[in-house]
């Protein structure tokens, strides 16, 4: 599904997108993520946003932000199925070109992030884990209207602890059933294919 707000709209990440993916491995945008990954690390993860684009199951999603009007592609964000603390939950993640930040673009493209993760109507709750001391993503998650869980440590990539906090966002009651959810996302991306 393509959603826009006032300012941005998220596409869904394909194949074109893997030179996206290396200009958002910029050592300024990895600082409290461990820092860039290697070739090899970006080509593996490039992978896996295709295939969870392409996945109709409701697990999640993987998009490009998009500036509007300009139509300028300027970051990325996702959600994808998780457990966390014992429940079935979505986790998100975003990041945004420096030369674009500053004017609420990650903040905009959250929230609608929210409502793809809502429409897939399979998790309760949405949660975003920026480090504690990312103060920009940490704005970003309480202007989207994310509840502070509080700090927990958090082990990312794997092998790199990290202090982060956890960010709720309750997308209220989950649909009956993974069919609802593929229901939902077979008929928004038959919408897109019309465009």
């Amino acid at each position: 599904m393509d959603h826009e707000t006032s300012s941005v709209r998220l596409e869904a990440w394909s194949e074109e997108d893997g030179d996206l993916l290396r200009a958002l491995n910029a050592p300024e945008l990895t600082d409290h993520l461990g820092g860039p990954e290697t070739e090899e690390q970006l080509v593996r993860r490039h992978r896996r946003y295709v295939r969870l684009s392409a996945d109709d199951t409701g697990a999640g999603r993987m998009f490009r932000i998009v500036l509007l009007p300009e139509g300028a592609v300027v970051g990325s964000i996702g959600f994808w199925a998780r457990t966390w603390d014992g429940e079935p939950v979505y986790e998100t993640g975003w990041a945004v070109l420096p030369g674009f930040q500053g004017r609420g673009l990650a903040t905009a493209a959250t929230r609608a992030v929210v409502a793809e993760a809502r429409a897939a109507g399979l998790r309760r709750h949405l949660h975003a884990f920026p480090s504690a001391d990312n103060t920009a993503s940490n704005a970003v998650c309480r202007k989207a209207g994310f509840e502070l869980l509080g700090e927990r440590d958090f082990e990312y990539p794997p092998g790199n602890p990290m202090r982060c906090n956890d960010w709720r966002f309750d997308l209220g009651q989950p649909a009956s059933g993974a069919v609802s959810g593929r229901v939902k996302w077979k008929a928004t991306m038959s919408k897109r294919s019309r465009r």
